[in-house]
């Protein structure tokens, strides 16, 4: 499947007040392109899902927080959320949002055969933020995701994909595409660009 990337449509748009990204294999990789480029007074919470293996401590806040101009840290359950600030779910917990947008984490049953899931953090945080949730959706292995961004665009939100094309395991923004098909594919190397202008407009 060729995809060629676009340049979201002008014109009005929801107030961004959250963004969520999703991701799996080459991972780290991808993240490591597009945190360290979102500036210093990047207005918006990020909550991140990374497939990591549950039984090993996460380094991946640890990993980024050295590398980024915004506050990095691992998410705690009833934690409120903070503007300029990326959490990273941890190992084993599924990340979830709150209706009063505090973070929560759970133990239930793995999704897409993970825990995190991506679909699990999309899905409540489109019921907390609505229109103004943005999901991005990056390199990945399987389908995990695809439902959760279809539910952030449903929910009136905007919602962006890696350019299949340049992804290490191009399977996710691909699922993403095809379950969302109103979701603007944007390089990588532009992502945080893209980001830094919804974050103006809230």
């Amino acid at each position: 499947m060729t995809v060629t990337p676009v340049t979201p449509r002008p014109g009005p748009a929801p107030r961004a007040e959250a963004v969520v990204i999703g991701a799996s294999a080459g991972a780290v990789d991808a993240l490591s392109v597009l945190l360290p480029a979102l500036p210093a007074g990047f207005p918006l919470p990020v909550m991140v899902v990374v497939h990591v293996p549950p039984d090993k401590k996460s380094v991946m806040a640890e990993l980024f927080r050295n590398k980024c101009r915004v506050d990095v840290r691992e998410a705690e359950d009833k934690e409120p959320l903070a503007p300029g600030t990326v959490y990273f779910a941890p190992p084993d917990y599924h990340l979830l949002v709150e209706p009063d947008r505090r973070l929560s984490l759970s133990s239930e049953e793995p999704v897409h055969y993970s825990r995190p899931a991506i679909d699990v953090l999309f899905e409540s945080a489109a019921d907390a933020f609505g229109p103004g949730l943005v999901g991005v959706l990056l390199t990945g292995a399987s389908a995990d995701g695809a439902r959760g961004l279809r539910a952030i665009a449903d929910a009136g939100g905007g919602a962006l994909v890696q350019d299949p094309s340049e992804a290490m395991v191009p399977t996710m923004p691909r699922a993403g595409i095809a379950a969302c098909p109103t979701a603007t594919v944007v390089p990588l190397t532009q992502m945080a660009a893209v980001l830094g202008t919804l974050g103006e407009r809230s």
